[in-house]
């Protein structure tokens, strides 16, 4: 099991990757459903324009669509799922993927800023009848990494940023 998970963050942490190359934060995930990839995401908040569009929800909606495809019940395969993401998930995702009745949550390295698994809230397990069953969140897999993905993105300088937002890098000091 624990080769499994390892296989599925790196597949979380290369989509990760791929966010990054597209000027989004570093956020990869997948989800699994009997034993395989059912859908992906990753961070694209920039490329829409759209703030709700964490790699959590991009996938969430890709397994509506899937559903919708194969004439599925959603509610039966979200039961089913487990969540594989490099960064625990925000307050906002951790609402949707408790309130689909996902039961496991496995992620890389904390979220200390919107964590929604206990580094901020813990919207997991905290008792919110509204948000439906508590789920099992699985911290710390190759968090190293993670965190890495998430240090080298914040070094640059957002190009998507207003001008006055920006950072200056490399100012020459006189």
């Amino acid at each position: 099991m624990e080769d499994e998970n390892l296989q599925w963050m790196q597949r979380a942490i290369d989509l990760a990757e791929e966010a990054f190359k597209a000027g989004e934060v570093p956020v990869g995930c997948i989800f699994i459903y009997e034993n395989k990839e059912l859908v992906n995401g990753r961070n694209m908040v920039t490329e829409t324009k759209n703030a709700t569009q964490h790699a959590e929800i991009v996938a969430i909606e890709r397994v509506y669509a899937w559903c919708e495809e194969h004439d599925k019940n959603a509610a039966d395969v979200f039961a089913a799922i487990t969540v594989v993401v490099t960064v625990e998930p925000c307050i906002m995702c951790m609402a949707a993927i408790r309130t689909l009745n996902i039961p496991l949550v496995i992620y890389g390295c904390r979220n200390d800023r919107f964590g929604g698994c206990g580094s901020v809230m813990n919207i997991a397990t905290d008792e919110i009848p509204s948000l439906g069953r508590r789920l099992y969140c699985i911290s710390g897999l190759m968090a190293e990494k993670a965190i890495s993905l998430l240090k080298d993105f914040y070094k640059g300088e957002n190009l998507n940023a207003p001008e006055e937002k920006r950072k200056i890098k490399n100012e020459i000091k006189k």
